[in-house]
């Protein structure tokens, strides 16, 4: 194992036989990555998972090994591209009050991510967007990227995902859906924008990886574990959400989750199964 690599496993808190997991998965799929960019960069690779499935971790490696291959790549997060707090809440009354909350297709802005996205594949210099989740709002910094870039790593829970057959929306799926969506008219919308704007970005994705958690229950778990670090961490911190403000925020999530669960494996390039300890299997 390199001093870099080690030194990564321990800048994310990772035990050390995380090191097991790099050699054995990650090393591969940066082979993989860096085969299918050669003659075709710049290469968009789409990373796809649940809440809690390692997306942020396998970027930051993968950026890593990717270098060591002399590939330049850098990371953009659909978190990074939400719209405005300001947005979202004119969102909130015009259309329906449960868009206030971040996350679903529809408090994003796909035109962003276009832009960020057409300035990597002119090969110019670009400046990356950043969320800052603490303000729920969109960071007055942004992070300049001289060009060129040979990857981008564009990664998202719900990146790459296509709409819903209409009939599966008639039935909610929890009690968010059915106590404050009781006309259907949040789910619809979203479901509507899936296949409108979110799909011309997710379009532009040459490589599509899922990173597929085995059900709706571990990233329940997931989530609720990292709240318990964060308050672990910071026992007088108002931030942490307790376990039923957590099932409630996840509750926005969990149809397109669910729907992802079923239907990606299908189209995705690749998928890596996630065990209950956020590895790979």
């Amino acid at each position: 194992m390199s001093d870099a690599v080690a030194d990564l496993i321990a800048a994310e808190g990772l035990p050390a036989d995380y090191a097991e997991v790099v050699e054995r998965h990650w090393k591969p799929l940066a082979d993989r990555i860096a085969t299918r960019a050669a003659g075709h960069t710049p290469l968009i690779v789409g990373i796809n998972g649940a809440q809690g499935s390692g997306k942020t971790t396998l970027c930051r490696f993968l950026e890593l090994l990717l270098g060591r291959r002399g590939l330049r790549a850098v990371t953009l997060s659909i978190d990074d591209i939400y719209l405005t707090r300001t947005e979202r809440m004119a969102l909130a009354r015009q259309v329906h009050p449960l868009f206030a909350t971040r996350g679903v297709p529809g408090t994003h802005s796909p035109a962003l991510g276009m832009e960020v996205i057409e300035a990597i594949r002119a090969g110019r210099a670009v400046t990356l967007p950043r969320f800052d989740k603490a303000m729920d709002d969109r960071a007055p910094e942004s992070v300049p990227v001289p060009g060129p870039v040979d990857v981008l790593l564009f990664e998202g829970w719900c990146l790459g995902a296509i709409p819903q057959d209409e009939a599966a929306l008639a039935e909610p799926v929890n009690a968010l859906e059915a106590e404050e969506d009781v006309d259907g008219t949040w789910r619809d919308t979203v479901n509507r924008l899936l296949g409108e704007d979110y799909a011309r970005l997710f379009a532009q994705v040459d490589l599509l990886l899922m990173l597929k958690v085995g059900s709706f229950a571990e990233v329940r778990r997931n989530r609720r574990l990292q709240e318990e670090k964060l308050r672990a961490r910071n026992p007088g911190a108002p931030g942490p959400m307790s376990p039923a403000e957590v099932d409630r925020f996840l509750s926005h999530f969990e149809r397109l989750t669910l729907h992802m669960l079923d239907a990606m494996p299908a189209r995705a390039d690749l998928v890596i199964p996630i065990g209950p300890d956020q590895r790979p299997l």
